[in-house]
Formats: structure tokens, C-alpha cells, sequence
């Protein structure tokens, strides 16, 4: 049911009840594509925050409600940051270190903050007391659900205004992840400048034509 799935703010309770006022929600987007960054989001709520509408794992909401949540806690909450990891620091880290890259990014320019609450197993890059890993946290923390949001609509967007560039590969619907659309794409037209090479189904397709465009990590900005 969807009321299962809708998560609360208790965890950061805890904190809030101990005059601990930034409780940290971090999550990221973009872990499992074929192309563009990793990219994080690092939110902290306000006590007082009600979303509009449920807020759960963002994957299971539509577009709309996405862009309508993003706006809602962009314009409510205390402080929204991102990071972000190219498609080449994927290549060169792995996709694991590569999404610490971008968590840590985030938390940088978020700067002082009490606690960070973050979506996943432990991890050893944040493995120090003021960390504490919410496994399903996109389901579980309301802070977590919500940095989730921002992060999947702001990479959302930037795959969309790649995918102008490179239209073949259908990223405005796909944001880069293999689904039959993109991997059709990959075996006619080829690689993308903004392909990850690393990963198993562009590595096979490095030999065909691909567009001879050239990209900057500037396109990768927010």
C-alpha cells in the first residue's frame, strides 16, 4: 500500500528533540545508467515541513508529481544542495566510489550540518558517528525521500538537455539507463561522448560510429 511507503520524519525527530536543527537526508540518482553522472542531493527539513503528497521512493512517482514535489521542497526547505560525479569519474573510481564522490560533494556545500542520514548500506566513506546508513531510506526518513526527489529531477533535466544534443538515444525518456530504447540506440549509432565505457553493454559498442561531438564536465553542471 502506499501508506507503507510513506516515510516520516521520525528519524530526524531524534535529533530535532535535542535542539539538533540540521538533520541531513542524502541520497543519489544515476547509479545503474549507462550514461551522464551520478548525482547526489543533500536536503535538510524544517520540523514543520508536510509534503503535498506522498512522498516515497521517487521512482515509484510520476514525472509531474516529481517536478511538483522538487519545487515544493525547494521553495520550504532549509537548505537543498548538489553534487555530482561525470560519467567519466565513473570510469576512472567505479561506480561505487564515484557515488561517494557525489555524496560528499553535496555535503561540502551544504556545510555545517549535525547528522546525515543516507540512503544504502554502510559506507566506509561515511563511516564516522555522524553518519548513519537507512537501508530502503528513501522509504524510511522523510529527509532521505526527499533529497531523492530533487536529485532524480535534476538529473532528470540534464539528461533531457543532453539528449538534444544526442538524440538517438531516446535520455529525455530513459535518463540513461538501459532499457530497450537506449540499447537499440547504442548497437546503431554507437558510443556517446557521454557514455561510461566501463560499463558491459557501451563497452561492447566502442568500435561502432558514434557522433564525433566533443562534451566538458561543464555540461554536466547543474
Amino acid at each position: 500500500m502506499v501508506e507503507s511507503l510513506q516515510p516520516d520524519p521520525e528519524l530526524e525527530a531524534a535529533f530535532w528533540h535535542r535542539g539538533k536543527q540540521r538533520v541531513v537526508g542524502l541520497d543519489e540518482v544515476g547509479r545503474g545508467c549507462l550514461a551522464g553522472p551520478v548525482v547526489a542531493a543533500a536536503c535538510v527539513l524544517p520540523p514543520s515541513f508536510v509534503p503535498p503528497l506522498p512522498v516515497r521512493d521517487s521512482k515509484q512517482l510520476t514525472r509531474a508529481q516529481r517536478e511538483l514535489l522538487a519545487q515544493v521542497i525547494l521553495e520550504h526547505a532549509i537548505a537543498v544542495t548538489i553534487g555530482a560525479a561525470s560519467h567519466r569519474e565513473v570510469d576512472r573510481l567505479n561506480v561505487r566510489r564515484a557515488t561517494a564522490l557525489a555524496m560528499a560533494r553535496a555535503l561540502r556545500r551544504l556545510g555545517e550540518w549535525d547528522h546525515v542520514f543516507y540512503d544504502g548500506l554502510p559506507m566506509p566513506e561515511f563511516s564516522s558517528p555522524c553518519f548513519t546508513a537507512v537501508v530502503n531510506g528513501d522509504e524510511r526518513c522523510l529527509s532521505i525521500a526527499c533529497a531523492a526527489i530533487v536529485a532524480k529531477v535534476t538529473r532528470d533535466r540534464l539528461m533531457a538537455r543532453l539528449a538534444r544534443r544526442f538524440p538517438f538515444y531516446g535520455w529525455e525518456r530513459n535518463a540513461g539507463y538501459g532499457t530497450a530504447e537506449h540499447l537499440a540506440a547504442l548497437e546503431a549509432q554507437g558510443v556517446s561522448p557521454f557514455h561510461r565505457r566501463t560499463f558491459s553493454p557501451v563497452g561492447l559498442s566502442l568500435n561502432a560510429t558514434h557522433p564525433r561531438q566533443s562534451c566538458s564536465d561543464q555540461d554536466l553542471e547543474r
